[in-house]
């Protein structure tokens, strides 16, 4: 329970409020603080990356990445394939929630 109220109080949102709830303000990350798990690296698609890069640039970033705290560096959670579109861009810093998730 500490912990949970703990994190409220960081601003830290749990990762099933997050997806129900897109009305939350989103944050703004420096990409090169976030760190991919190999297994999700596994699952990139080129192709799909590509896609949202051009869409990018067309209307912008439309959904935020969700991301959880790890020390002094943040944890990709969801969003691979933006978050890859955004470094193919040249972009520094991604749109993304502060979430609460399990480790796996």
């Amino acid at each position: 329970m500490e912990r949970r109220n703990a994190a409220r109080k960081a601003g830290i949102i749990p990762l099933q409020y997050a997806a129900r709830n897109p009305g939350l303000r989103s944050e703004i990350f420096p990409i090169a603080d976030i760190y991919v798990p190999v297994k999700r690296r596994a699952t990139l698609d080129p192709a799909r990356v590509r896609e949202i890069a051009e869409s990018m640039l067309e209307v912008g970033q439309q959904t935020p990445i969700l991301v959880r705290p790890d020390g002094k560096r943040f944890v990709l959670v969801e969003g691979l394939h933006r978050l890859e579109a955004c470094k193919e861009l040249g972009e520094t810093t991604i749109r993304g929630y502060l979430v609460q998730a399990r480790r796996h």
